[in-house]
């Protein structure tokens, strides 16, 4: 049994002698498949049955340090600039915007709230921060931003639609028909909206001048809607005639204006302001120009009146 086994172990020494220890444990031990094909490229370099290419050592060295950079970008929180620098310069640099349905924002801030650069990339653009940028000026209702494939980026915008000027003191504003102020009014071709003035008047200009427009022959004539103490309207009219309406019957009131202008052309007579807050009764307070001569008309009337009586 000892010679036996003596046997064997000389038989297993004699197997092993003259190999090396790789070699040796590459005998006792199977590799994970992963690891298969890298070994057996490794085995071949090292036995020289593989050249390696010319300049391998300086490929290598380039790489080591391409790979050290990329990871110290990633460490120092620098990788989107990296990335940005990288694909900007390999044909992704943004060249080009399109603006679509922008009437009163400006392209130049448009374009500032893009945030581009010389060299943006279109790879590393966030177009959904942009657009949300974008939907933060003034005049923008909705925007979209989609990026165009190498080099564009199209903004598409829905403006919000401008119903008057509203006066506060002597601040003017743009606003919606639901009384939003939109942007400071800035002249231009929004000067041809109706203008409401005083506190309240935002919010209740739509409804007033919905009915007025039931009424062209005054609306057409109206320079300004005031609102008095948040209760009642002023007209101002574009002669510069003041039509003070009452609080409630506002639309009767303006019937009747209608008819008195109708009989005797109320509305281009000397009249600085007709007054229709009290029922039943219209007062008129003349322009001074109206007053002086009505002045000159009456001491003319009693001189003549006068002069009758002295002589009988």
């Amino acid at each position: 049994m000892f010679a036996l086994r003596t046997g064997q172990d000389d038989r297993a020494g004699a197997r092993f002698a003259g190999v090396g220890p790789v070699a040796a444990l590459r005998e006792r031990m199977v590799l994970p498949k992963w690891l298969r094909r890298p070994a057996r490229l490794l085995k071949r370099l090292n036995d020289g049955e593989i050249a390696p290419p010319p300049y391998a050592a300086t490929m290598l060295t380039v790489g080591f340090f391409a790979i050290t950079g990329v990871y110290g970008a990633y460490v120092g929180g620098r990788m989107p600039d990296y990335a940005q620098a990288v694909t900007a310069r390999t044909g992704f640099a943004v060249d080009e915007v399109r603006v679509i349905g922008h009437q009163h924002t400006s392209e130049i801030d448009i374009l500032d709230q893009l945030g581009l650069d010389g060299w943006t990339s279109l790879i590393g653009f966030n177009a959904e921060t942009a657009r949300e940028r974008v939907a933060s000026l003034p005049w923008v209702e909705v925007a979209s931003v989609r990026k165009v494939y190498p080099d564009e980026i199209e903004v598409q915008i829905k403006e919000r639609e401008p119903f008057a000027i509203w006066q506060r003191g002597s601040e003017l504003s743009v606003i919606e028909e639901n009384g939003r102020v939109i942007a400071p009014f800035a002249g231009g071709a929004l000067s041809g909206l109706p203008q409401v003035i005083g506190l309240g008047a935002d919010r209740d200009a739509a409804g007033f001048i919905a009915k007025m427009a039931k009424h062209p022959e005054v609306a057409s004539r109206v320079r300004a809607y005031v609102r008095v103490a948040e209760r009642r309207w002023d007209l101002k009219l574009n002669n510069g005639m003041t039509v003070k309406l009452p609080e409630y019957g506002e639309e009767e009131a303006i019937v009747s204006l209608i008819a008195f202008d109708k009989q005797g052309g109320l509305l281009s007579r000397d009249v600085s302001a007709v007054d229709m807050r009290i029922p039943d009764r219209l007062v008129l307070q003349l322009t001074p120009d109206a007053m002086e001569r009505r002045t000159a008309e009456l001491d003319a009337q009693a001189k003549a009146r006068k002069k009758a009586g002295k002589r009988t």
